[in-house]
């Protein structure tokens, strides 16, 4: 056993005997091992289906023998559906805090039956909701539920996938697979109580099913594992259903000193970039070190022409100027919706976008939808947290914070992606403008391609100069029947 194995449960044995657990440490050492570097997995979307995560986290289900806690922001998949009806039919409690469990509350009748909540429910999977948005994508497998031995040998499947089919096949996911890593089993663990107790019930399947209490002992985490939960900046009343916000901000906080200690480099994939504490940590570690390698991939929806970039800083400007020195207004002025890529790459980060359409619409978008960051090649940051202040503040997100000797297989593999990614369809741009310039009919909906600002611009005036339609009224309003141009 390596000396960072031999430390990591060494801390877990401490932490379960501070609970008053009757466990000793060589109970603790043999009732689980951790290996993250033979275990642990990443799985990259888009890929085939039967490689998927889908497929993954439906067979791993399957192995459940107590319980199951799933908290999922967008759940369709029929694998997965039949492997937890399969658990709870074992025997196996299944709970789920799903985003979608409020608005099926509010229909009634078949209706309501026939909601994703209603069908689990009646398969005896007990469903809550919380008032917050509920944007986790994890499970729980046999976890510290209501046995903080069980941690040792829990599966933990976190990342920033949905539970549908374009998260599989479409778009740009990771799904991160941790089995037996009691630190973070039960960090998220407690994260799920936390929901969990103060969430409301979907309908009549509603066990309070017994939990143990994880207490704050965990918080003194090893130097190589850590995760990171937006749920530090709400507050809760016993015996409530109301998280209230609080002005902090634990996860971009976090992800911003990160920046700023980088050494060598940092390579971010995010769907968006409307975070501005992140933003400003980028921009100042590219002012002191301009040869520092930084690199930010973002969704084909981030990019903003540079006359809108231009009216979204003065739009700040005036909203700062108009709250006359009032504190809480300027932070309100400052965390409204704000498009940062271009900024940074006037700044000196190298950014690209997954470019697709002219024109962004969800119903034709293979979105770039990671939420991940790699520094220096050594520490991974990856979740399901946006980078925005609504993900702050009104949003369940986490992300997992995975350094060191037993990481760097699974960090190699983030760096692989995120050089992959970076270059997409890099080689199609310049057929792409002559097809634009030259064919009677060429698409405005295209194969991706990750271009910087000026790239993009180049491509739109191109198109613009040759589709006199395309700003229409006509195709604005219908963006998913109008994917070609006709010169």
């Amino acid at each position: 056993m390596s000396t960072s194995t031999s430390l990591r449960f060494g801390i877990v044995a401490v932490i379960l005997s501070s609970l008053a657990i009757a466990c000793t440490e060589e109970e603790v050492l043999t009732s689980g091992e951790s290996n993250l570097t033979q275990e642990a997995d990443v799985i990259f979307s888009p890929t085939t289906m039967d490689q998927s995560h889908l497929v993954k986290i439906a067979q791993l289900i399957g192995t459940a023998k107590s319980s199951v806690d799933v908290a999922i922001y967008s759940f369709n998949d029929k694998g997965i559906f039949d492997a937890l009806s399969a658990a709870v039919e074992r025997g196996v409690k299944v709970r789920v805090i799903y985003n979608s469990g409020g608005e099926d509350n509010r229909k009634e009748g078949e209706a309501k039956d026939g909601t994703m909540s209603g069908r689990l429910e009646a398969q005896g999977v007990s469903v809550r909701f919380v008032n917050k948005i509920m944007h986790h994508k994890f499970v729980l497998i046999d976890g510290a539920k209501d046995d903080l031995n069980k941690a040792a040998d829990a599966v933990l499947i976190t990342g920033s996938a949905n539970w549908d089919n374009k998260a599989a096949t479409k778009f740009d996911e990771n799904t991160l697979i941790l089995p037996r890593e009691p630190e973070l089993a039960l960090r998220f663990q407690r994260e799920y109580d936390l929901m969990w107790n103060h969430a409301k019930d979907f309908g009549s399947v509603s066990e309070d099913f017994a939990s143990a209490s994880i207490s704050d002992p965990i918080a003194a985490d090893e130097a190589d594992e850590d995760v990171l939960f937006t749920s530090k900046n709400f507050s809760i009343k016993e015996g409530s259903t109301t998280f209230r916000t609080l002005p902090t901000n634990a996860v971009a906080d976090a992800l911003a000193a990160a920046i700023r200690g980088a050494k060598k480099s940092v390579h971010l994939a995010s769907g968006h970039m409307r975070s501005r504490i992140v933003a400003d940590a980028l921009k100042e570690r590219a002012a002191q070190t301009p040869k520092i390698d930084l690199k930010v991939y973002l969704d084909d929806q981030e990019f903003i022409s540079e006359g809108k970039s231009y009216d979204q800083q003065r739009e700040v400007e005036q909203c700062v100027e108009d709250a006359a020195g009032d504190a809480k207004k300027i932070t309100e002025c400052e965390a409204n919706d704000y498009l940062f890529g271009r900024e940074l790459g006037e700044a000196g980060v190298d950014v690209r976008y997954k470019f697709y359409a002219y024109r962004w619409d969800f119903t034709y978008a293979p979105q770039m939808h990671h939420k991940y960051m790699v520094v220096d090649g050594e520490t991974l940051y990856s979740g399901s947290y946006n980078l925005s202040d609504n993900a702050e503040h009104a949003t369940f997100e986490n992300m997992v914070v995975l350094s060191g000797v037993p990481a760097s297989g699974i960090i190699a593999k983030y760096e692989a992606n995120f050089g992959q990614i970076f270059e997409t369809g890099r080689d199609k741009l310049e057929g792409l403008l002559t097809q634009v310039k030259t064919a009677p009919k060429f698409p405005i909906v295209f194969e991706s391609m990750a271009l910087s600002s000026s790239e993009v611009d180049a491509l739109k005036n191109t198109i613009r100069a040759n589709c006199k339609d395309v700003d229409s009224a006509e195709f604005r309003q219908a963006a998913a029947s109008h994917q070609e141009c006709t010169r």
